[in-house]
């Protein structure tokens, strides 16, 4: 029994459509720019969470990064409809987005416990912990897509330069 080839991530087209994509770009730099953002926030829970200080500069950082977050979301649903024709959940992408889902709504509901006192402060701290373990397995999903894109467009030129020898 032979083994079955993957399908690629993307067809010619999709490929074509994702290069010439202003939504491209935007993903390209608002991707390290929530990374980043995560990491401030991240230091200023545990700092908080360790010491007591500084409750409200953590909790400021929280909703920064909700913001940034919901910005990836939508542009990246965007970005998703111009390169696969669907917001969300094309074939591609599919286990990215459903694990998307969880880690928006991590971060919506702490937007929500925080307007409505449903929580604590360090009820509220643990919760955006919790959103941010879940952004990290997504940003780890779609770092490993990147890769496996970038291998198949290697093995893709690759290919080309053997055939035209």
């Amino acid at each position: 029994m032979q083994p079955q080839p993957c399908k690629p991530l993307y067809t010619p087209e999709e490929r074509r459509r994702r290069d010439q994509s202003p939504w491209t770009l935007v993903q390209g730099i608002l991707a390290p720019v929530q990374f980043l953002v995560f990491l401030i926030s991240l230091y200023l829970v545990l700092h908080f969470l360790a010491t007591g200080d500084g409750e409200s500069v953590a909790t400021v950082s929280i909703v920064v990064k909700t913001l940034v977050l919901y910005a990836i979301m939508i542009t990246g649903a965007i970005w998703e409809r111009e390169v696969f024709g669907r917001y969300l959940f094309a074939p591609a992408f599919f286990w990215e987005d459903v694990f998307s889902m969880l880690v928006l709504a991590l971060h919506t509901a702490y937007l929500v416990a925080l307007a409505a006192g449903a929580l604590d402060t360090h009820g509220l701290m643990l919760l955006a912990l919790a959103a941010y373990a879940a952004y990290v397995i997504n940003a780890a999903q779609f770092l490993i897509k990147l890769r496996t894109a970038r291998l198949e467009h290697a093995r893709d030129r690759e290919a080309l330069v053997e055939a035209a020898e």
